[in-house]
């Protein structure tokens, strides 16, 4: 309920005054990132952390996009497979989002980086190498980003199962009616429709693989978290190890943050009545 207050003209407003919706959380992180950058540059052991730390934002930002472009493949076939009408694709799609679901995401990239992965591999190699002679191999990187990747995909395919089905059923019927089929309908007409309800929350688990990408240090991945670790391990000093690898993450989940929150606003725009 709205609490009304009377401006200079004696008017009454709803309006509330600037210091009551001024954004004073983004004063406080952002005086906390200044002073975390400003210990990296005049305090030597935190600059000493910074250089044993920040080689592994590259691993974690190629493991991110990795695992998003391959869970984003993952999420189309099993939400779309929910909604199937093939009895056995249903039930498969709906059995790997529920499993995946309903365990916690440690023991899972255990279970999938080191039993489920490397037997599927061996199983394709035994098939390629009677075939064409040849082998696959997975690096333990990219063994790690597959990990992550099958985990979200459980996760994304609600979203876009949910997307699609926030879309009327009269544009499947409309898109029927013009003689395409099932296919057709859903790639040419209900998929650019979800496409808005189904991108802002792919842009928050674009964000949420980027903070577990810390997880793959328990499979010894040199990303930022594990640098940090055995910089913190060797040196003893885990203040500077953590704080520093802490303000990496910051700057980047904010930077993303505010990106998806443009986004969001650009299309949203008809919405809210902008042109």
């Amino acid at each position: 309920m709205s609490e009304f207050r009377s401006n200079r003209d004696g008017r009454i407003t709803d309006e509330r005054p600037w210091w009551d919706t001024f954004p004073w959380w983004s004063v406080i992180i952002i005086a906390v990132l200044v002073w975390m950058g400003v210990q990296i540059i005049i305090n030597d052991d935190y600059g000493l952390a910074w250089e044993r730390i920040i080689p592994g934002l590259g691993l974690t930002l190629k493991s991110t996009v990795y695992a998003f472009g391959i869970a984003l493949a993952i999420a189309l076939l099993a939400g779309t497979g929910q909604m199937s009408r093939n009895v056995v694709v249903r039930n498969l799609a709906r059995t790997y989002v529920e499993f995946v679901r309903g365990i916690p995401m440690l023991p899972l990239i255990f279970t999938v980086a080191l039993i489920i992965v490397p037997e599927l591999t061996e199983l394709l190699n035994t098939r390629l190498e009677a075939w064409i002679g040849w082998e696959f191999k997975l690096s333990f990187e990219m063994r790690a980003t597959v990990t992550l990747a099958v985990i979200y995909g459980a996760y994304m395919a609600e979203i876009f199962r949910g997307g699609i089905q926030s879309i009327p059923p009269g544009q499947t019927e409309a898109g029927r009616s013009l003689g395409l089929n099932r296919r057709q309908t859903m790639r040419s007409v209900v998929l650019p429709q979800a496409m808005r309800a189904i991108i802002p929350p792919m842009g928050n688990d674009f964000i949420a693989i980027l903070k577990d990408t810390s997880l793959l240090s328990v499979l010894g991945a040199l990303e930022i978290t594990q640098r940090a670790r055995q910089f913190s391990a060797s040196t003893f000093k885990f203040r500077e190890g953590y704080f520093v690898s802490a303000f990496i993450y910051l700057c980047l989940t904010l930077g993303l943050s505010v990106l998806l929150g443009i986004l969001e606003r650009r299309m949203t725009r008809d919405r809210q009545g902008e042109r």
